[in-house]
């Protein structure tokens, strides 16, 4: 590992699944570059592995979800982070979870929050993509559950 990744490793960080449906198959991934960008209007930033499948499937679909997992969540997160992982409908088996109104993604029940959003603006950056998107609904708020962090390559819940 070098200097700046192990120095990046340092930071808490909030971790998301994201979750996409686009006309083949449900795709989501775990995330933990995932940011508020503005109030008014509501917009959110996300950053992806460029060379992921899922960056490239939302370059062509514009509508996704965000699931803000909480404490408890962890093994969720571990699948979605798993390489070579299998669809987000096999993913999400036996984890409480419904469809977006707005995006028809799945949306992952229990976190402290789940929002659906729309692709603005697309930004490379180095080996990665910045979406910056305007947020369509909040589906939930949960704020009595505890959030999920990643610190130093581990997950952890907040109290």
């Amino acid at each position: 590992m070098n200097e700046f990744t192990e120095a990046m490793r340092q930071l808490v960080a909030g971790v998301a699944v994201v979750t996409i449906r686009d006309g083949r198959d449900d795709i989501g991934t775990t995330v933990t570059t995932f940011a508020s960008l503005s109030a008014d209007p509501p917009m959110v930033l996300l950053s992806l592995t460029a060379s992921g499948y899922l960056c490239e499937v939302m370059l062509r679909q514009d509508r996704w979800a965000a699931s803000l997992l909480s404490g408890g969540q962890a093994v969720i997160a571990s699948r979605f982070a798993t390489p070579g992982r299998p669809s987000a409908r096999l993913l999400v088996a036996g984890t409480p979870h419904h469809r977006g109104h707005h995006t028809e993604a799945f949306v992952i029940d229990g976190g402290v929050t789940a929002l659906e959003a729309e692709t603005a603006r697309v930004i490379p950056a180095g080996d990665h993509t910045l979406f910056l998107a305007q947020v369509l609904a909040v589906d939930y708020v949960n704020p009595s559950l505890p959030p999920l962090v990643r610190m130093r390559g581990r997950y952890r819940a907040v109290e």
